[in-house]
């Protein structure tokens, strides 16, 4: 399996697969997949990867999103990891998480951070494995299909950046 940065090439199958996270019901509040536009303005320029097997075929892909626009929080993004339905269970999620965390450190950012459906087990335990801890639970946060869902809140605090050093303005 190889990682590769994320470019609007991509886009397609990073699409295809953001709509069957979609239609589990349990991945997002989202309810139809963006413009590649729209999905490139809404994430970090950086950390933006794909997994992709040895003939090129994507088989999951993993994106940061700011969570805000403040600069106290500009080294906080919010994780968003989908792996396509043929591929789940086989570590492409672990691979990318792993590959997420370490761009992430060379990109300066000390949180990262995952609103998951509780439902979503295998999602939190995936981040889990990558250091992540549950926060807490955001109880009937959205609505999705006009059903009322609650989101644990996790996040992973960086050993490497942002645990002694301070940011000079």
């Amino acid at each position: 399996m190889n990682m590769l940065p994320l470019t609007a090439t991509h886009w397609p199958a990073v699409r295809a697969i953001y709509a069957e996270g979609m239609a589990t019901g349990t991945a997002t509040f989202t309810t139809e997949p963006p413009t590649w536009e729209a999905w490139d303005a809404g994430h970090l320029p950086a950390c933006r990867l794909v997994a992709a097997d040895a003939t090129g075929t994507v088989l999951g892909w993993v994106a940061l999103s700011p969570v805000s626009g403040r600069c106290v929080y500009a080294g906080v993004a919010e994780v968003s990891v989908y792996v396509g339905a043929a591929a789940r269970g086989q570590g492409v999620g672990l691979g990318l998480m792993k590959a997420l965390v370490t761009e992430s450190e060379k990109n300066d950012l000390w949180t990262l951070q995952a609103g998951i459906f509780p439902e979503n087990t295998a999602s939190v335990r995936l981040h889990e494995a990558v250091g992540f801890r549950l926060v807490g639970r955001r109880e009937r946060i959205g609505q999705l299909h006009g059903v009322w869902h609650d989101t644990l809140l996790l996040e992973r605090r960086s050993t490497v950046v942002g645990s002694t050093d301070t940011i000079q303005a």
